[in-house]
């Protein structure tokens, strides 16, 4: 049978017990939306997975450490997927399989040991400028203040989709000569100030002066209250769309990275502050070479 553990996710198809365990894992942790989201893709897509490989009904407590492994094989080998996909979805069953047993439904958890793939550390890739000005170009010509504003936000800030979407009026301080925006609901419930330069402010001001009067207390709104994250990715998607390339809310975040680092000479720190990192090594693999500037530099070589 299927059970939906949320009404936003896909019905996951496992029994009420199960169904039960998934719900109280989602619901006991302190995840994002988005990461709830997530988390429950891939268990839904595991529980499929393992119906079919084993023909019976997905059973937590006949989960073994080899159904794991298959898996993990399964989603790399038979399916092609990247490494990341395939990494995430096996933290996913490790940290659900860990809640369980924490909280005395297992007596071990069958996925300690299924280690996960190795793979290259790459840059984030983000867009390039001549992208960036393509993105922008399209918007005005259109006449699209309030994209203009979003677009503007996620490049000069580096925010998340849920640090947008979650912006009030009170949290942006613009004047002629600088400006901030403070983000209080971020990853991790934390709170940071970032500043906004030039561009973002007068784009911002161009928005606010023709925002639409609903009775809302967000920066981004439509006819019937604020935007919500599905709206804005269905709205970086038609520009995508218009401009012949990739254009989604965590893209934009690592291009405004990318772009940092070259106008300050790699300041990391500066950057891990803006982009709420707790570790300066989450904020270093915007250092390292994407996978287009080494075939780039390949293309180079001649003997």
């Amino acid at each position: 049978m299927n059970f939906s553990t949320d009404s936003d996710f896909d019905p996951i198809p496992v029994g009420e017990q199960e169904a039960a365990l998934i719900a109280g894992f989602l619901a006991n942790n302190d995840f994002s939306p988005n990461t709830r989201r997530a988390f429950a893709t891939d268990l839904g897509k595991f529980a499929t997975w393992f119906a079919r490989a084993n023909k019976e009904p997905f059973k937590i407590s006949r989960v073994t450490t080899g159904d794991v492994s298959s898996f993990r094989d399964h989603l790399r080998r038979d399916r092609g997927q990247a490494v990341s996909t395939v990494n995430r979805r096996l933290v996913t069953i490790r940290c659900f399989l860990n809640w369980l047993v924490e909280e005395g439904h297992l007596t071990a958890n069958p996925a300690r040991k299924v280690k996960e793939l190795k793979r290259q550390q790459l840059a984030p890739k983000g867009l390039d400028c001549a992208q960036v000005r393509k993105l922008l170009r399209e918007v005005e010509l259109r006449g699209d203040v309030r994209m203009a504003a979003i677009f503007h936000v996620f490049l000069f800030t580096g925010c998340r989709v849920g640090d947008l979407v979650n912006l009030e009026l009170t949290d942006l301080m613009l004047n002629e000569r600088s400006g901030t925006v403070i983000f209080r609901n971020g990853k991790g419930n934390k709170q940071r100030s970032v500043p906004l330069p030039l561009p973002a402010r007068r784009a911002l001001q161009t928005y606010l002066e023709c925002r639409p009067p609903v009775q809302s207390d967000l920066v981004f709104v439509g006819e019937r209250g604020g935007l919500t994250d599905r709206g804005i990715r269905n709205l970086c998607g038609k520009y995508g769309a218009i401009c012949g390339f990739h254009v989604f809310p965590h893209l934009l975040r690592h291009t405004m990275a990318h772009r940092f680092l070259e106008e300050t000479n790699n300041d990391l720190v500066g950057l891990a502050q803006i982009l709420s990192h707790e570790n300066l090594n989450t904020t270093a693999r915007y250092t390292k070479k994407t996978q287009d500037d080494l075939a780039a530099a390949a293309e180079k070589l001649n003997y």
